[in-house]
This record gives structure tokens, C-alpha cells and sequence, in this order.
């Protein structure tokens, strides 16, 4: 093999590039015509490498994650990698069954910094050595040349698309999943700023807001919950809108208090549905010209936004159910396994309450009117309970109340409190209280809570005791 042949074909050729990918491109059938290795060049596009050339692969990796196979580990190191047995290298990510060599340069800008990477692969014997020379040269050209059109390839707005809707789609929260939606819409329009408005207020603040989102947010307040309203009903009316970013032209009554914040730019799309969605704003101080195909990206982005909190308020209903005793609302045994093993010595209560003569009115009224006893019950409980106690049900007639006490006198007030709303319901209950000793297992609190509470029973029910410390 001429190696300087080769080296020459590619450099004839490089010159006459007008793009990056061009110069990638020729580089790939420049090679192709001397070798039959598996040829590609990958080049950092955003936060991957992209392929922009390849040659000699039934199927080649569109993008690759950073430090991800071969090509990731040269292009992280900016040294080259010789692999004469690709079965014995960890890294390898297989494009055909029959590769046995590969040789993996990177491709660097004149300052030495890897833009990309030159990979070759092989499927029979060949002499490596002479080809990592050949390939770094190679990549070294087309390195300048590269940087010469001005750099590798930019991110095309369907790349940023697909981006952002994974990052919508895991996002794990609601704030976070807006949050992610108003950065994705400035990405894609390219505009300086994003809001949401959603069910008549306005929704979770970018990350790092601008100065322009900071005064829209402050005119949307000053508006009120009507302009709000309005610029809603507008999107969901009419569809979505944007500016021609004309000078000369005053704004919409809907949209005054954005021209107030400095807004000379806007995209308005609706999202979700007209009760319970809202709009999506993006704007710009820029006198700019949307085109519609930006309107349409931010459509899709608004649509992927609101499928994703869908689904998410999808799990925490399906969490909520898993969690939840059905009939009265209160969390069981499960969260309350939970809650108790966090219990803290001479701190952390536990009420164990059961209803008096429970048993009878089931079997005199039935259980539907046994049902509505509990309900009652628990809505009066929890309504005596302060702010941070916990309520749960564990089993028929059993509840528990964990909450965190000052002093022992301080839990049996609460329970005390308990039986009083028990009572105005027209029901009664005991309740046994136990605080944790140092070193004692919840399970054991909570069997020293019941045995409290059995004693009142025995001692005619409708009361509270302490268990002793």
C-alpha cells in the first residue's frame, strides 16, 4: 500500500470543501478507494458525536455519548487507539460481525483540541501500523480544514428536538418538567425568553432566568389572574400566534403587559386542554420574523411537555393509590412501616386508637354504614391533629397517629384532643400512647402503645393512657 498516495488523494481534495461535512465526506471516498476498512468520521455536535461520514457498514451509530465505545474514549483523551483484536476490547460497540481491527484517531483542531474522530475498522488481516500514521496525518488536515469552514457542524433544530424531549420525558417532577420545556423552547425558536401560564397563573421559572423573563414575570403578576386568563383563552381559541417582529405596530390588549416588560418578539402556542392547560410564551427583545416552522417546533414542544405531565401525574396518582387505605383516604401500613422506623427516642409518639363498639355497628347497620363511620372518624382526627402529625390506617378500626412531642404530657393532650372530636362525631375511642425508649424497635413502641390502649378498654373504654417509660 502507497500510504502517501493515499495521503495525497485526501489532501487534493480537502481544499475544495465548502462545509465541514463536505470536508468529511471526501475524506471517507478518499479513503474507501484505497482500503476496504469500515471508514467514519464522528464530529461533537452539543454534547455527542454525531457521524457525518461513513463508508464500508451495513449500519453505522448515528450519535454516540461522550465516552462512549472506542470512539468515545479516543475522542475523550485526544489519543489514538490501536486495537488489533476488537473482541478483547471493552469499548468496542460492533457495526458488523466481521471486524477484527481497529484503528481510531482523533481528529484535532490546529490548537491540538479533538473535534472529532477518524475511525477505521477492518475485517482482514492488515499491517496497523503504517494506517495510524496515515490516519492521524489525515485527521490532522482535515482537523484545520474543519476549523477553517468555522467548526463542526451545528446542532440542527430537529438534533435539539429530540434533545429536549428526552430530557421532558425524565424529568422527574413537575417544576422539573416545565423548567426543562421553557429551556427547550428557547433553544429551539432561538428567542432570548420563555413563561409558562398555567390554570390562570403562571408556572415554574426557567433555570437562570434572563433579565427579559425577570420583568415579564414581574408585568404577568402586576397584570393579574384576568390577563392571565385572557392571553390563555386567546391560545386555546385561536391557535397558536406569533409576531412578525415589525416596527410600528402596537400589541393586542391581551399582550400589553408583555410589550410593557420590553417583549418586540413573541411565539404563543396553547397547551394542553382549554380547562385545565394554559399558554406557552416565547418570546424575544429583538424585533425578529418567527418562521412557521419555528411556531410548529414549539407546538411539538408544548405537546411533548403536557403528554410528559400527564404521565407524570399518572404515577403519582397510581403512588398515591398504592399508598392509601381507599375507603378513607389515610396512608396504611406500608408508609407507616416507613414512618415508624425513623421514629426518635423520647420524641416521636405513637397514638394507637381503635373505635369503641366498632364490631356492632356492623353488624346491627352494616358495613356501609360501618364505612361511613370510619370516614367520619378519620376527617375528625385529622382535624385535630396539628400541622405535621400523621394520621394512619392499619387496620379495621385501627388507627395510628405518629407525631413529634416535647415531653410525654404533650402527646397525651393530643390524644386527649383526639377523643374529643371522636365524641362529636358521635362515636367514642381509646387511644394508647408510647414513646420510643433508647434503643427499642418501633415494632416494640408500637406493641407498648397497644397494650395501653387495651387497658382502656378494660377500664370502660373512651380514654387515653401512657404507656409506662
Amino acid at each position: 500500500m502507497d500510504h502517501q498516495r493515499v495521503i495525497r488523494a485526501v489532501t487534493v481534495r480537502l481544499p475544495m470543501a465548502s462545509t465541514a461535512v463536505e470536508a468529511c465526506q471526501w475524506t471517507v471516498t478518499a479513503l474507501a478507494r484505497h482500503t476496504p476498512a469500515t471508514i467514519s468520521v464522528l464530529l461533537q455536535v452539543h454534547d455527542r458525536l454525531r457521524c457525518v461520514a461513513a463508508t464500508g457498514s451495513w449500519q453505522v451509530f448515528s450519535t454516540v455519548p461522550p465516552k462512549t465505545g472506542i470512539v468515545g474514549r479516543v475522542y475523550a483523551s485526544g489519543e489514538t487507539a490501536v486495537v488489533p483484536d476488537v473482541a478483547a476490547d471493552p469499548d468496542y460497540l460492533p457495526v458488523r460481525p466481521d471486524v477484527t481491527a481497529e484503528v481510531c484517531v482523533p481528529v484535532l483542531d490546529p490548537a491540538g483540541r479533538p473535534v472529532g474522530v477518524l475511525d477505521l475498522q477492518w475485517c482482514e488481516p492488515v499491517e496497523l501500523a503504517p494506517w495510524r500514521e496515515t490516519a492521524e496525518r489525515l485527521a490532522a488536515r482535515l482537523g484545520a480544514r474543519i476549523v477553517a469552514l468555522g467548526g463542526p457542524p451545528a446542532e440542527s433544530r430537529s438534533e435539539k428536538l429530540l434533545r429536549h424531549a428526552a430530557a421532558l420525558t425524565s424529568a422527574p417532577t413537575e417544576e422539573d418538567l416545565w423548567a426543562a420545556a421553557l429551556t427547550a423552547a428557547r433553544d429551539v425558536s432561538t428567542l432570548s425568553a420563555a413563561a409558562l401560564v398555567l390554570a390562570g397563573r403562571l408556572g415554574t421559572p426557567a433555570a437562570a432566568p434572563s433579565e427579559l423573563e425577570t420583568r415579564i414575570r414581574a408585568e404577568l403578576v402586576e397584570a393579574g389572574p384576568g390577563a392571565l386568563d385572557r392571553m390563555t383563552s386567546r391560545a386555546h381559541r385561536h391557535g397558536a400566534g406569533y409576531t412578525l417582529g415589525e416596527a410600528g405596530h402596537p400589541p393586542t390588549v391581551d399582550y400589553a403587559p408583555l410589550a410593557r416588560a420590553g417583549v418586540r418578539t413573541l411565539v404563543a402556542v396553547p397547551v394542553g386542554p382549554p380547562d385545565t392547560g394554559g399558554v406557552l410564551l416565547v418570546a424575544d427583545e429583538r424585533l425578529l420574523c418567527p418562521n412557521p416552522t419555528t411556531v410548529n417546533l414549539v407546538e411539538l414542544l408544548a405537546g411533548q411537555a403536557w403528554s410528559c405531565l400527564d404521565r407524570l401525574r399518572t404515577l403519582a396518582r397510581l403512588r398515591e393509590q398504592a399508598s392509601s387505605d381507599p375507603l378513607t383516604g389515610l396512608r396504611h401500613t406500608g408508609p407507616f412501616g416507613q414512618r415508624i422506623a425513623t421514629a426518635t427516642p423520647g420524641r416521636t409518639a405513637l397514638l394507637a386508637i381503635d373505635v369503641d363498639g366498632f364490631k356492632t355497628v356492623n353488624d346491627t347497620y352494616g358495613h356501609q354504614a360501618g364505612d361511613r363511620v370510619l370516614i367520619g372518624l378519620a376527617r375528625a382526627l385529622e382535624g385535630a391533629l396539628r400541622q405535621g402529625d400523621e394520621l394512619y390506617r392499619i387496620g379495621g378500626d385501627e388507627f395510628v397517629a405518629v407525631i413529634e412531642v416535647n415531653r410525654p404530657e404533650e402527646a397525651v393532650r393530643i390524644a386527649e384532643r383526639l377523643t374529643e372530636a371522636a365524641r362529636r362525631t358521635g362515636r367514642t375511642i381509646s387511644v394508647g400512647v408510647a414513646l420510643p425508649r433508647p434503643g427499642e424497635s418501633p415494632e416494640l413502641t408500637l406493641r407498648r402503645a397497644d397494650q395501653a390502649l387495651y387497658a382502656v378498654k378494660r377500664h370502660g373504654r373512651d380514654g387515653v393512657r401512657l404507656a409506662p417509660a
